[in-house]
C-alpha cells in the first residue's frame, strides 16, 4: 500500500497530460498505487468533459481509495472548528483530505498546500512548475 495520498488538483493536471505531473505519478507508483480521497473522485467525475469520460474512470479505478470513517470525520470537523476560531476558513472537502492523510498516517501530494495549514500534514515536497495559472499557485 502506497504512503501517499494524492490531491484533486494533482489528478486533475495529471488527467490534463501534464508532463511534470504524469512524472511525478509514476515515481510516485514505485512505493505502491497511490491512495485518494472519495471527495477528489467527486470532484474530478463533476469535471469531466464529454469524451473524457473512459480516460478519467481508467485513472480513477487505477487508485486506492482511502475510504471515509468516523475518526476522520471527527478529525475533519475539529480542524474546521479550530481554524474557524481562529478566523481562518477552510473548505470542508480540504479538512476531510487533511484529517484523512493524519489518521491513515499519508504524505499529502498537492500543489495546494497553503489549502492544509496544519501543521502535521505532511506534504510531498513538489516543485512548482510554470503551467500553473496564478489563481491556482
Amino acid at each position: 500500500m502506497s504512503k501517499f495520498l494524492i490531491d484533486t488538483d494533482v489528478m486533475i493536471w495529471h488527467l490534463r497530460g501534464k508532463k511534470e505531473t504524469k512524472d511525478l505519478l509514476k515515481s510516485l507508483q514505485k512505493a505502491g498505487v497511490p491512495m485518494c480521497s472519495p471527495i477528489s473522485i467527486i470532484e474530478v467525475q463533476v469535471g469531466v468533459k464529454p469524451g473524457e469520460e473512459e480516460f478519467t474512470n481508467e485513472f480513477l479505478e487505477s487508485l486506492n481509495v482511502c475510504n471515509m470513517n468516523r475518526e476522520i470525520a471527527n478529525k475533519a470537523a475539529e480542524y474546521l472548528t479550530a481554524y474557524r476560531e481562529k478566523g481562518i476558513t477552510l473548505q470542508i472537502l480540504d479538512a476531510i483530505i487533511a484529517a484523512t492523510c493524519v489518521v491513515r498516517d499519508l504524505i499529502l501530494v498537492t500543489y495546494h498546500d497553503r489549502h492544509y495549514p496544519m501543521p502535521e500534514i505532511r506534504v510531498y515536497p513538489i516543485i512548482p512548475f510554470d503551467f500553473l495559472p496564478k489563481n491556482m499557485k
